[in-house]
């Protein structure tokens, strides 16, 4: 009988979660197959079989289990099972001919009772209909329905017998502001994944524990769309990948990063820790809730290098298969709200990181350019920053110098030259 254990989904977790077991107590598995998923505080793990045979669990779903727990049992020695074949259907049988009914000597009891009795039950003392008139009601829901002028004709019961309750007038009643209706008014309660509630700590935390304050401004994105209308098809033919805003957006604030390096700086007890790489988050959306992935070593990056890794690690994200060593870690993380409509936004800093820059949806807006209002397609971008450790003139800095690499971008990324900086 091998014994499978809770694997160490990455440095520092201890616990994980049973999500969701993908089998039950009984099944047939074979080796690799994927049993459960498993979440841990940054991330949900399929957990897949060491070996074939017959399963028994050994945890429930929902239960926190220790690393290294046993959580199931494989008896190795076992087979499976071959499918049960359907019954052939047999010859027809003769028709077995029924025998005559037993006849009971003793006296039944009449359907009806005799008529002597039968004229005492109808007497005038019988109850009437609980719903007929206003009878069959309790006293508060009789209040009610006359306040209200509600026939009770009209009003069914549910209690006992038919009468009708104080809850089924009130359901009953016309609705007027602040009364619940006679609606649906359901409630569904879920307990919250190990990653949603680990999510919902640090951002409290962050709240809590940051001196955060957020600058904006605004983006002129002429150049950009420019350079895509141009370039874009050549780009996907190429490399086989999109030419999207975030390699744009990833280089400029590599850019900024290197021109205010104490935004790529984190606070560490009473030490000051400044990085001279950049490892860029990035905020996606997956199945199970938000994810953050890192770009590494994103100075290192061309365009194509940063649009090849921001599509691998969001298919990866969506699929399930993220790896809590690919959420590790990270010095600055950008966060993009506005693929879902948002205008603009005060994004929480991702701790320990001091800085977080958020990207919204890009809407033509009247503009002066050269001293003439023209219109032109404009993003609001915000900076969320550490105040303990980054000061205003280095995030206003930052925020400035991410805004004039995105407004002019063959000279700033493309040192004049956007066909070599792209790879074409």
């Amino acid at each position: 009988m091998l014994e499978m254990k809770v694997p160490s989904p990455g440095e520092s977790i201890t616990e994980v979660e049973i999500a969701r077991w993908l089998v039950k107590t009984g099944d047939y598995v074979t080796k690799d197959q994927a049993v459960a998923e498993v979440d841990s505080d940054k991330a949900t793990l399929e957990l897949p079989a060491e070996a074939s045979g017959i399963i028994t669990l050994q945890a429930e779903e929902g239960e926190a289990v220790k690393v290294g727990q046993v959580v199931c049992l494989i008896d190795t020695t076992a087979v499976p099972t071959a499918p049960t074949a359907p019954a052939v259907p047999t010859a027809p049988t003769a028709p077995t001919v029924p025998t005559a009914p037993t006849v009971s000597t003793a006296p039944t009891t009449p359907a009806c009772p005799p008529s002597g009795e039968r004229g005492q039950s109808e007497s005038p003392t019988a109850p009437a209909s609980p719903t007929s008139g206003d009878r069959g009601l309790s006293p508060a829901a009789r209040k009610i329905l006359a306040e209200r002028e509600i026939p009770a004709s009209t009003v069914v019961g549910t209690g006992k017998g038919g009468r009708i309750t104080k809850n089924d007038a009130l359901k009953a009643s016309k609705p007027s502001m602040g009364t619940p209706t006679g609606g649906v008014r359901r409630e569904t309660r879920a307990k919250m994944s190990m990653l949603r509630r680990k999510v919902a700590e640090r951002l409290v935390s962050a709240k809590n524990e940051t001196a955060m304050l957020t600058t904006f401004n605004e983006v002129d994105m002429t150049a950009i769309y420019q350079l895509r209308a141009e370039y874009k098809d050549a780009f996907k033919e190429r490399h086989n990948v999109s030419l999207g805003f975030m390699s744009f957006f990833t280089l400029a604030v590599v850019r900024a990063l290197k021109l205010f390096p104490d935004v790529n700086s984190m606070i560490d007890g009473q030490d000051k820790v400044t990085y001279d790489f950049c490892d860029i988050s990035i905020a996606v959306s997956g199945p199970k809730g938000l994810m953050v992935p890192v770009i590494r070593n994103a100075e290192n990056l061309s365009f194509r290098g940063v649009e090849a890794e921001v599509k691998r690690l969001a298919t990866r994200a969506r699929d399930g298969q993220i790896t809590v060593d690919e959420m590790t870690g990270g010095t600055f993380t950008i966060t993009n709200g506005g693929v879902f409509g948002s205008m603009l936004s005060t994004p929480i800093i991702n701790p320990p990181q001091s800085g977080i820059l958020g990207m919204h949806n890009i809407v033509d807006r009247p503009i002066v350019r050269n001293g003439q209002i023209v219109i032109a397609p404009v993003m609001y971008v915000a900076l969320s920053y550490d105040h303990r450790i980054i000061d205003g003139r280095e995030s206003v800095g930052f925020l400035v110098a991410v805004k004039e690499t995105l407004e002019n971008p063959i000279e700033l990324l493309m040192n004049g030259n956007p066909k070599q900086a792209l790879e074409l």
